[in-house]
């Protein structure tokens, strides 16, 4: 398997290199080692995660890829972010892992052997022109990575070079056969296509469970990720005369949220939501290109990923004219309503549907109150009815954690239809998504949507909110709006 895959199409201009400065280039350079201290992020807590991964597959070989850069445009590749599990395993987070490969070989004393196969440093001996040359992986386009001792040193396991992983793969499996991790690097998924992608399905969904814990480094770096995400936030209400001016208002702020995520971590751990009006009520706006009205309200959806790849999921809905109208505090009270019955529902033991089922009957009760439900409360929640999900699709809260819907490939006895275990990060997120053409609204009611969501970790008796730096109440939110804008 080559460690290069096909080149990109920059031969329109992409200049030729003489011999002469061939040569003049293979000379001359000064060592740049890196530090003796330099070790990943988590660098003590990585082992027993791979330990945790060892001990469901005795004598089996696990593959663990990171991924391949994907084409945006031409010769213009995406940011690329290593798949979740193989940073959750190697503590490598950053673009220049493209194409590595984790390997867990069975034997020794601790089950398996980790091998973590990669693309090393390029020479400057004359002996490869890559360094300059190669627009993907040229230290001089896109900067410095490892060699193998230096990855050796950062990530505490043993390393290998990319080229050596194909003899790896296409010789003889030990006996309790080889599962690769499917469908997130097509170069050695080629080389394995004997296997049944059913058994990589199963080494997701171990890996996903093994992860529905987060250990103590992990709640840190989520918490950094809602501390920089609360300052996100702060930003945007300042900025908010600036866009309400902008004929494009809601990009105006996705762009100031975006530079605070960009400037204190990796970026967004997924597209920023900024629906302002009647927007809010399409669950996942990310056009961003309407214009802002002082008289409605803005739902803000958004998180940093910290540099470790951790995200923050944080939802506010915010007047944009500093005070809510009369009927827009009566929806917000209503989901701050259903949020708070949510969250007291959290605690070790609870199933995880409780908070969702919890907020739920809040709605029923306020639609019902409202006229809107023209059915009893307990009929509207029964799941042979479940009417109130007109006004509200989608389910009130999920894990998070190296993904914003972490954990994803778990079975549903160990995540949906579990219970609440101590260290599970997750959030809390009810909505009302009143359509501007639901003629079964009040027209006062029609075009508002509402939602409230905020980062939770399950402690030994109950839950700790990890985002109360943001105001929740309508009173509190007033005031914390108008400090900001003085």
């Amino acid at each position: 398997m080559t460690s290069r895959p096909t080149a990109l199409n920059t031969g329109s201009h992409d200049l030729p290199v003489s011999p002469a400065l061939a040569a003049f280039m293979a000379g001359n350079w000064a060592a740049t080692p890196l530090p003796a201290e330099a070790r990943v992020d988590g660098y003590s807590v990585l082992p027993a995660r791979r330990a945790k991964l060892s001990a469901h597959y005795p004598g089996t070989r696990l593959v663990v890829p990171a991924g391949q850069l994907r084409v945006r445009s031409n010769d213009s590749d995406y940011h690329f972010r290593p798949h979740s599990a193989f940073t959750w395993l190697t503590g490598l987070s950053g673009e220049d892992q493209a194409g590595h490969v984790l390997v867990l070989e069975p034997g020794g004393a601790e089950g398996h052997e980790a091998v973590l196969h990669l693309r090393p440093r390029s020479p400057r001996d004359g002996s490869s022109d890559e360094f300059y040359r190669d627009r993907r992986y040229g230290e001089f386009w896109v900067g410095r990575r490892p060699d193998l001792a230096e990855a050796a040193q950062l990530t505490g396991v043993r390393t290998a070079h990319l080229d050596d992983l194909e003899k790896l793969l296409t010789g003889p499996a030990p006996a309790g056969g080889t599962l690769l991790l499917t469908g997130v690097d097509p170069l050695v998924d080629a080389r394995l296509p004997d296997l049944d992608p059913r058994l990589g399905d199963g080494l997701a969904q171990t890996l996903s469970e093994l992860r529905l814990i987060k250990d103590a480094w992990e709640v840190e770096q989520l918490q950094l990720a809602v501390d920089h995400t609360t300052l996100g936030f702060q930003d945007v209400v300042r900025a908010l005369p600036a866009a309400l001016r902008h004929h494009r208002g809601e990009r105006w702020l996705e762009g100031i949220f975006n530079l605070r995520a960009r400037a204190e971590g990796n970026g967004i751990g997924y597209e920023t939501i900024v629906a302002s009006g009647a927007h809010a009520n399409t669950l996942h706006w990310v056009r961003n290109d309407g214009a802002l009205d002082p008289t409605k309200l803005l739902l803000l959806d958004a998180g940093v990923e910290t540099d470790t790849l951790y995200t923050a999921d944080i939802t506010r809905t915010l007047p944009l004219g500093g005070t809510f109208s009369p009927v827009q505090r009566q929806v917000y009270e209503l989901v701050l309503a259903a949020q708070d019955a949510g969250i007291a529902a959290l605690r070790p033991g609870a199933a995880f549907r409780e908070f969702h089922l919890a907020a739920m009957r809040v709605f029923a009760e306020g639609l019902h109150d409202w006229g809107v439900l023209k059915i009893s409360p307990e009929e509207a929640v029964r799941e042979d009815s479940g009417l109130y999900r007109r006004y509200t699709l989608c389910s009130s809260g999920h894990m998070l954690g190296l993904d914003v819907h972490d954990c994803a490939k778990a079975r549903s006895e160990a995540y949906l239809d579990g219970v609440l275990e101590a260290g599970q990060v997750l959030t809390v997120e009810p909505g009302l998504y009143l359509q501007p053409d639901d003629e079964t609204l009040p027209p006062e009611l029609r075009g508002i949507g509402v939602r409230i969501e905020d980062d939770l970790v399950i402690t030994e008796d109950g839950a700790r909110l990890m985002s109360s730096a943001l105001p929740r109440t309508p009173d509190a939110i007033e005031a914390w709006m108008g400090e900001l804008l003085g």
